[in-house]
């Protein structure tokens, strides 16, 4: 065969690697196939979210009942005995709500700790149907335990089904769960079931308080046939503020467990368009190919002690499943992989194919494509903000048109690549560029052990790349078809990080797809090395770059299938006697733009309605005022034992039907003692922090009440004596297009609410002061 024709085989298997490495890691599904009932069925699963997917149905909301007597009623058809647990919790960043868990408990044969099951049936304030958050979950456990229970087993361990009201709120029914309910002592386990997106592969996140080994060889020996997940991600999770139910039963119940989340199609996370319609079959199947084979083994694993001082490093290989290892493994092959190096470059001098000069020379190709696919990919984002200006309305960072962007970025940082190391390119010369990406591998692998230990096993590319190295030394015309092969492992470790980073963190992170691209490439060199002229190969890059970008251009508008966030409130300032239009968006369109005109002026700096993305009101108009019902509020000084403490009962009663109410006070005010609703709040970083909600502040919030059923809001407070805080109370109800006086029209079917802000609401603000 002749070497055009195996570097053409070469290529062909590079790029049969970088599929694979994406689309064979979920099972494939036919919804029309006969699933018997002892199996799990997606078509069967797909069912249930689209019961409790058809609107929103946030806490408080009259869907939230029905989706609450749906799955009650699901559980009972099961024979199942279901019980409801509700009260008042208060997180310890002062979000207030009563939620309402459902739960029931399949009796085990042994004594042993419990298997929890777990997810939230909340969708996300004020216009998510929730289809993937979290009604996959739903539909994941019921339909899981119903094949379980069909194909009668009997469990060694008790399973609890936890279905947890109010995630998407402040995480209070996981709350509620811990702090009173008895069945929280006997967990064991929890298996936790998320998303944050409608699509792609389902990643498994780790959840534990001590080291991973443990978790990580129950997980290893379920043999779950498509496990996708990593120890990076496992160490960048653990350094994050997490926000999932089981982050709590961690941290406030020390039980240990697993998250199944999937991230793809992020623009449709929290937002109208998370339907049943939108979420992928596939992701769905995956949930419950994670599901299966976990609940038949942990329900007869031994739960008693599944915490461990050590770690392990993990990752998914294709062909291979789930790899796990020891972290201690990695200084004796970081020393091995830097012994062996040294060898093939003395072993490279002693057959003088190794030059000293060339292999040093090889950093200057490699760090010049890393600076500049990082520049690149950072202006590049940069640019199409300037070009789109649409683009800011998505709160979450990605665009619907991402993918092509990502794609676009990997294809020119590859034209980078390939121009540069043209550059540097002579005959039979592979070898020598070779040196520079082992050593920074190297490098990077130690620096991951020391800071972010997750990331160490990078190292495995290392090693089949010092065997490309080595092959070269002692035969320089080697097959590339075989070089081809021994890049396999670089591209399956490297490639997912590349696309997945923009979609989780946004295209803000388009730099880093790009770097990553530079850095993988060196490693594959000695396959593309062979070609003669990269110049070329450089030069297709660019016109497949340019193809992508002219592609997320005919896709950048909005449109039916491609909905514009948008947004307005209107706000009565009842201390002014104003009313106001208020919007966070940075333009105007055919919906917002009549309550604005030329009227509108830049909205006044303030906190009250940022969003966790940090969204505030763009713009303001003055508005007609109508009738609004006030809120009662009541404030009384009582007689307190301390003379240099005063104390207050504060009685907030709604006259009209509302969502939530914020309170604000100047954060340099702090309380001795603060109760809402007989409930206090925990301190906000247990152990590492003295910050507090209401005793140390760090913000002018000071609490959130989501009315779930309109109850009266009761505050008793304590502080030091001569003080009188003004408080300022918004009051809130998403009925804005129901208000006969304001006569809101609908959106257009191209347009959407805007996500993670407070939205289509009516809000009240007046304040009061402790007197």
């Amino acid at each position: 065969m002749s070497k055009s024709l195996q570097t053409f085989f070469a290529v062909l298997i590079i790029i049969s690697g970088v599929i694979w490495s994406f689309y064979n890691t979920r099972p494939q599904v036919k919804l029309s196939r006969e699933i018997p009932t002892d199996q799990f069925s997606t078509a069967r699963a797909l069912e249930h979210v689209k019961a409790l997917g058809k609107e929103p149905h946030f806490v408080g909301s009259t869907a939230h009942s029905y989706a609450r007597n749906y799955i009650v009623s699901q559980l009972e058809e099961l024979g199942l005995i279901v019980e409801t647990q509700e009260g008042y919790t208060i997180h310890k960043e002062g979000i207030l709500t009563r939620p309402q868990n459902i739960m029931t408990r399949i009796k085990g044969s042994g004594t042993g700790k419990a298997l929890l099951l777990m997810t939230h049936y909340d969708s996300a304030m004020h216009s998510s149907p929730g289809a993937s958050d979290a009604a996959s979950g739903v539909a994941t456990i019921l339909e899981g335990i119903r094949a379980y229970l069909a194909s009668g087993k009997i469990p060694e361990n008790d399973i609890i089904l936890l279905f947890t009201d109010a995630e998407e709120l402040g995480l209070n029914g996981a709350q509620l769960f811990v702090e009173e309910h008895p069945w929280a002592a006997d967990v064991g386990l929890a298996l936790n079931f998320e998303s944050r997106g409608s699509g792609g592969n389902s990643f498994m996140f780790l959840e534990t308080n001590d080291g991973n080994s443990v978790l990580i060889d129950l997980f290893a020996e379920a043999d779950v046939e498509y496990p996708v997940t990593n120890s990076l991600v496992y160490s960048v999770y653990k350094m994050m503020p997490n926000d999932t139910d089981l982050s709590v039963l961690r941290e406030q119940g020390d039980i240990d467990g697993f998250n199944f989340a999937f991230i793809d199609d992020h623009f449709d996370y929290h937002t109208a368009t998370d339907t049943p319609q939108n979420l992928d079959p596939r992701t769905m199947a995956h949930q419950g190919s994670y599901l299966m084979p976990m609940l038949n083994y942990l329900s007869t694993a031994s739960l008693e002690e599944v915490s461990s001082k050590d770690d392990d490093l993990f990752f998914t290989f294709p062909g291979f499943g789930f790899v796990n290892f020891p972290f201690s493994w990695i200084l004796p092959l970081l020393i091995l992989a830097v012994v062996l190096l040294v060898s093939l470059i003395f072993f490279g001098r002693y057959r003088n194919r190794l030059p000293l000069s060339a292999a040093v020379k090889g950093f200057i190709p490699l760090l010049l494509s890393v600076l500049i696919s990082g520049l690149l990919g950072y202006f590049f984002w940069k640019l199409m903000l300037i070009l789109y200006p649409g683009y800011l309305e998505m709160e979450h960072g990605f665009t619907y048109n991402g993918y092509w962007y990502i794609a676009a970025v990997i294809f020119l940082s590859l034209a980078v690549c390939f121009y540069v190391y043209h550059k540097f390119r002579k005959p039979n010369n592979t070898h020598h560029l070779l040196i520079a990406p082992l050593i920074l591998w190297i490098i990077i692998s130690s620096l991951a052990a020391v800071y972010l230990e997750g990331a160490a096993y990078f190292i495995i590319p290392v090693f089949f790349g010092l065997i490309q190295l080595l092959l070269l030394l002692v035969n320089p015309k080697i097959s590339p078809v075989i070089i081809a092969f021994l890049c396999l492992p670089a591209i399956f470790i490297l490639m997912p990080f590349i696309v997945s980073f923009p979609v989780a963190l946004g295209l803000g992170m388009l730099f880093l797809s790009g770097v990553l691209i530079a850095l993988l490439f060196p490693l594959l060199w000695p396959v593309f090395g062979n070609f003669r002229n990269n110049q070329m190969l450089g030069f297709v890059s660019f016109l497949i770059f340019f193809g992508m970008f002219l592609t997320a251009h005919f896709k950048a508008d909005f449109n039916k299938e491609r909905p514009r966030p948008n947004s307005l409130v209107y706000l009565y300032n009842e201390d002014l006697d104003l009313a106001t239009w208020n919007t966070y968006d940075n333009s105007f369109d055919e919906y917002t733009a009549p309550f604005f005109d030329e009227a509108a002026v830049e909205a006044p700096v303030m906190n009250w309605f940022n969003s966790k993305n940090g969204s505030g009101f763009s713009y303001s108009a003055v508005a007609p005022q109508i009738m609004i019902s006030k809120p009662f509020i009541s404030v009384e000084k009582i007689e307190d034992e301390d003379p240099g403490e005063e104390t207050y009962n504060v009685k907030i009663a709604f006259n009209r039907k509302v969502n939530r109410i914020d309170l604000f006070a100047d954060r340099s005010v702090d309380f001795t003692q603060f109760t809402a609703n007989g409930r206090e709040a925990g301190n906000l970083q247990p152990g590492k922090s003295d910050l507090h909600v209401f005793k140390n502040r760090w913000s002018d919030r000071l609490l959130t009440y989501y009315a779930a059923n309109q109850d009266t809001l009761r505050l008793q407070m304590s502080l030091k004596a001569g003080i009188n805080p003004q408080i300022t109370i918004l009051e809130a109800a998403y009925d804005l297009h129901d208000n006969p006086q304001l006569r809101v029209p609908p959106r257009s079917p191209a347009m959407i609410p805007r996500p993670f802000v407070m939205n289509d609401a009516i809000v009240v603000k007046k304040t009061f002061v402790l007197q």
